[in-house]
């Protein structure tokens, strides 16, 4: 009640001075504009008083940190500034980082799926992948039948193992595998994975086919991954008991 008796107050108060100073800009050779351009200044500057906002937005400055009640620095500002922060905590000789700050928020973009994949890379090396390509007519270059073909999803245990080539393809995005162009040093296994009923149907799509032997691997920042991670152990992964110490 106190705030809208003082509002109606300073709207009386305003009226009369308002049609004081609106008949002697009128009178005078400086014209309307200026006059009326003071009296809608005047109104903002009460409102904002009489609803609180200002008060308000000085609260609100207090409770903010330092950084945040300066938004005129531009972002590529405080982006060195940060920058600048990484090195200088790198330069410490104390200074203990075991942990990737990235580790936490790959768990949260990984299916459980693409989970026993990395364990199959990081307890069994790479795996073996093959390509079905077929020769061109006049015999120079080739072209790709079809691509991608591993074992890694029976051999991971996968549930959904139609999804593996999509899961493959979201762990090479998140830098923890790569599809390397060089074979393993298992003939034995890629001679189980060209026997497989998908890559032999590839191969007879096509005259003149053949397999070009690929790996997939884990990336140094994988191998890290997985080590700070992923259990290894089948029992303590399968025990919620381990992975929640509540």
């Amino acid at each position: 009640m106190c705030r809208w008796w003082r509002a109606t107050k300073w709207g009386i108060a305003t009226s009369a001075r308002a049609g004081r100073r609106v008949a002697r800009a009128a009178a005078g050779a400086g014209g309307l504009a200026p006059a009326l351009d003071d009296l809608v200044g005047e109104l903002r500057a009460y409102a904002r008083d009489l609803l609180g906002i200002t008060e308000l937005e000085e609260r609100v400055g207090h409770l903010m940190p330092d950084g945040s009640r300066h938004p005129q620095v531009p972002e590529h500002v405080a982006l060195r500034a940060r920058g600048a922060s990484l090195l200088r905590a790198s330069a410490e000789l104390d200074g203990d980082d075991p942990v990737h700050p990235a580790y936490a928020r790959i768990l949260t973009e990984l299916a459980g799926d693409e989970a026993r994949i990395l364990r199959l890379l990081a307890s069994e090396g790479a795996r073996p992948a093959v390509d079905i390509r077929a020769a061109n007519l006049i015999g120079v270059g080739s072209q790709l039948v079809a691509g991608g073909f591993t074992m890694i999803g029976p051999e991971a245990g996968c549930r959904h193992r139609e999804r593996v080539p999509a899961h493959l393809n979201n762990l090479e995005r998140l830098g923890l595998i790569w599809f390397s162009q060089e074979p393993i040093d298992d003939p034995v296994a890629y001679q189980v994975l060209e026997a497989q009923p998908d890559v032999m149907a590839a191969m007879r799509r096509a005259s003149r086919a053949r397999t070009v032997q690929r790996s997939i691997q884990l990336t140094p920042f994988g191998e890290d991954f997985c080590a700070v991670c992923l259990p290894m152990d089948s029992a303590e992964a399968e025990t919620p008991a381990a992975a929640d110490p509540d």
